[in-house]
């Protein structure tokens, strides 16, 4: 075998021991755009704490450096500016000192103003605006807390929208009742960011992705709310103030946070303390806790994460142990699938039981503990990583595990035969409409990417469409995704390399031959985007309501992982485009084993929120680059493993 490849993955394979922990566990930092890191320093000043400069020194620092050329901020490296994202950083520089004669304030400055100023933001920032009472709260649609009080069979209801919605919503329905005022000791104010007086500004406008017919209806509905909001009964009020607190108290989640996501958290802090919480309240202290615990401070700079990851990062590091194999990787890989046991979430009966009710938990969440909300996406990661090491030692260690995974995995199918991330079924797309979801991400739907995990591991586990009602259902389903061009849509990693390398591994797993259809036209389109590099990549902008087709964009190495991965899933490890893949990554590796990858690979939601995973160029280059030796290497060109 070529020695520089064998030293690249050597050399990767040391690394990423090294960044283990001693309990055997991965976790590596998670980065947004600068609302995350902007929103903590806000959050801080609305609370009137006492102000720790140091911190807000370096959160400044991360904050001037991605500022994008544009003068404003960009949703990711290299993006557009967003009006939003830019407002909020902006503010956060003001409140922590910066002058507004500063080169990088007037830029971003005269940046918003001439894309219609801070009036032109989102429905979350102009909450954020009406609280430091810079805008009007009939700025902001009408979301009275009697939403805690509907039934189920309301058109609207917490059951009917997605987890992360859920989380952050109950308690802001708290402060949109109470409307409280920050305390802001600084008096720091952004009317220069307006182009009108702020109090002004009226309604938000229909969002592009929102249909005009339901938009409308729905304004009218907000108008109505709006109009009778003042003589609800004030004992229906309270009741719904009292099911508030108490749904967010039963998943406050510890020092983990509610939903173990900021916003939610945040949101709960600010409503622990409009209700009159001290600051020594247990609850209000635990919840102010959780966030400290995503601070990522260095050296020089800061910033805030929007959660952590810890058992996605265990598990797929994992898996690329499992794929270099020998003696050592394998027993870290084992170690840490060992700290990922206990993990696993069998006695809480978390929201998706609205839609399963008789179904027993089974699944592993994404953060450290998130007990409600576990996801089919880390499940499958995991139960096929245990799977796998235990084939290779014979041993029964995660037997019980894996038929809990499993048995939960197919409970959460969706009737489409598909699966969501958090929720079966969770399709009601009306609400998208509604002017609070200006966003368009209040839902959960059944996506490619996830379903594909999800049958990967049924197929690791020896199900097939022959035998298995569940595997047939998501092959046809994944079928009738295709897009025309040959790919498949990418929910959570950006975007259709992710999808496509997603599916391929799945239908590899479920037996599909590599002479089908649909496994040609997905490596033939592959092998059409591959970049003059060798690599591949992939940006933001492919979530645009308006796609016609993959635009050409820097690679990467965690993308270009994902290509090789697909393409070798389709028994192509022999093809020279995955011969000129695998020389991009042993190229761009860097001295300390890893690639430095600044560009965001990883989607939160399409168009609103994306992510950058610090280990993804970690992990994945080194799990291609040994999937690429072991193929090779070997009498067989087929993979056998679900990912």
């Amino acid at each position: 075998m070529d020695d520089t490849l064998t030293h690249s993955i050597d050399s990767a394979t040391q690394a990423l021991l090294a960044r283990q922990r001693p309990d055997g566990h991965w976790v590596f930092e998670l980065e947004a755009d600068a609302t995350i890191p902007a929103e903590y320093v806000l959050l801080r000043h609305y609370l009137g704490e006492p102000v720790d400069a140091a911190l807000e020194a370096k959160i400044a620092v991360y904050l001037r450096r991605i500022q994008g050329a544009h003068g404003g901020w960009p949703l990711f490296a290299g993006g557009d500016l967003d009006v939003s994202a830019t407002v909020k950083a902006y503010f956060a520089l003001k409140m922590i000192g910066d002058s507004i004669d500063a080169e990088h304030m007037r830029r971003a400055r005269e940046a918003v103003r001439a894309r219609g100023g801070a009036a032109r933001a989102n429905v979350f920032t102009r909450i954020m605006l009406a609280l430091f009472g810079f805008i009007p709260w009939r700025a902001v649609p009408a979301m009275p807390i009697e939403i805690m009080l509907l039934p189920k069979w309301f058109p609207f209801h917490l059951d009917k929208i997605s987890y992360w919605s859920r989380t952050v919503i109950v308690p802001l329905l708290v402060l949109m009742a109470k409307k409280p005022l920050a305390r802001n000791a600084k008096g720091v104010r952004i009317d220069e960011l307006f182009l009108e007086p702020p109090q002004t500004i009226g309604p938000t406008p229909k969002a592009p992705q929102q249909k005009a017919s339901w938009f409308w209806f729905f304004r009218g509905v907000d108008n109505v709310l709006r109009a009778t909001e003042p003589y609800f009964p004030k004992a229906s009020r309270q009741r719904a103030f009292d099911r508030a607190v108490a749904w967010v108290s039963e998943r406050l989640n510890g020092e983990d946070g509610l939903g173990a996501i900021f916003p939610a958290m945040a949101n709960s802090v600010m409503m622990f303390d409009v209700l009159g919480y001290s600051e020594s309240h247990p609850q209000r202290a635990i919840a102010r806790t959780s966030i400290e615990k995503l601070l990522a401070v260095h050296e020089h700079e800061a910033y805030c994460q929007p959660c952590v990851s810890p058992i996605w990062d265990t598990g797929l590091v994992c898996h690329a142990l499992l794929e270099v194999g020998g003696e050592r990787a394998t027993a870290e890989a084992k170690r840490g699938l060992d700290w990922l046991t206990p993990k696993q979430i069998l006695d809480v009966r978390g929201d998706w039981i609205a839609r399963r009710p008789n179904l027993r938990p089974g699944g592993w969440a994404f953060q450290y503990a998130n007990a409600h909300y576990p996801d089919v996406d880390d499940t499958a990661v995991v139960a096929m990583a245990m799977d796998r090491v235990q084939n290779l030692s014979g041993g029964q260690d995660f037997d019980a595990a894996l038929v809990r995974a499993k048995e939960w995995i197919l409970g959460m199918q969706s009737k489409n035969g598909a699966w969501g991330a958090f929720d079966a079924d969770n399709e009601f797309y009306y609400l998208n409409n509604i002017p609070f979801a200006d966003h368009g991400a209040l839902l959960d739907p059944p996506t490619e990417d996830v379903t594909a995990r999800c049958l990967s591991m049924l197929a690791q586990f020896g199900e097939t469409a022959a035998n298995s009602d569940a595997v047939r259902r998501a092959i046809d389903y994944l079928r009738r995704t295709q897009l025309a061009e040959g790919s498949w849509y990418g929910r959570w990693g950006m975007n259709y390399i992710y999808g496509t390398w997603s599916v391929l591994s799945a239908l590899n797993a479920a037996g599909v031959d590599h002479a089908a259809p649909e496994m040609r036209k997905a490596r033939d389109w592959l092998i059409a985007i591959q970049n003059g590099d060798g690599g591949w990549g992939e940006h933001g902008s492919s979530y645009k309501l308006d796609y016609k087709g993959y635009e050409r964009a820097p690679s990467t190495a965690s993308q270009t992982a994902w290509a090789l991965l697909g393409l070798m899933a389709t028994g192509g490890v022999d093809r020279p485009a995955v011969a000129r893949g695998i020389a991009y990554l042993t190229a761009q590796q860097g001295t300390d084993g890893f690639w430095n990858e600044p560009r965001y690979t990883a989607t939160g939601f399409p168009r609103v929120f994306y992510l950058r995973y610090h280990g993804y160029a970690k992990f994945f280059p080194l799990w291609a680059l040994a999937r690429y030796r072991n193929l090779k290497s070997g009498n067989v060109r087929a993979v056998a493993f679900g990912m």
